[in-house]
């Protein structure tokens, strides 16, 4: 069986991959929601994203393997038959894992924010489509390829050598 240069091989280039995805996309989402949240960005709103993202990294890099990961790698074996292409299957995959850490992040970025409060249930279900919704489009049109493009550029380093 050929293995997808474009993908992980091994734990370690799994931990790279990921954590190149993870810093990507907590970063770009910290951006976002605190530009929305605080209506520009301004000194006051670059000290939030500061003070924010690391937390944000750190909780996404634990989150992704130890949960998310795992159930969106079921959920895809589950509903895509092995017939499918890899294509099919990274798509899979990834609207699975978005769909769950796009919860799971807005849920936290909610309760980091405003604490768990007597609306967080609306909160929440206003937030969350749209930030599952920018997250999809971000990971599939930007982050992914570059995550798949430093995979890819490891394994021609690695035969190279």
């Amino acid at each position: 069986m050929q293995l997808d240069p474009r993908l992980p091989h091994t734990p370690r280039e799994g931990a790279i991959y990921g954590a190149i995805i993870c810093f990507l996309t907590s970063l770009f989402m910290t951006v976002l929601n605190v530009y929305w949240i605080m209506g520009g960005l301004h000194q006051q709103a670059l000290l939030a994203i500061f003070k924010w993202w690391p937390l944000m990294f750190v909780i996404a890099m634990v989150i992704e393997p130890m949960l998310i990961g795992r159930l969106a790698e079921k959920a895809m074996h589950k509903l895509s038959p092995p017939t499918d292409s890899g294509n099919a299957k990274i798509m899979f995959r990834l609207i699975f894992t978005v769909f769950g850490m796009s919860l799971a992040m807005t849920s936290i970025g909610i309760m980091l924010s405003k604490g768990l409060h007597a609306n967080f249930a609306v909160t929440l279900w206003h937030q969350w489509p749209r930030n599952f919704f920018i997250v999809l489009l971000a990971e599939a049109l930007v982050i992914q390829p570059i995550a798949r493009t430093a995979m890819l550029k490891l394994h021609q380093k690695t035969i190279a050598v």
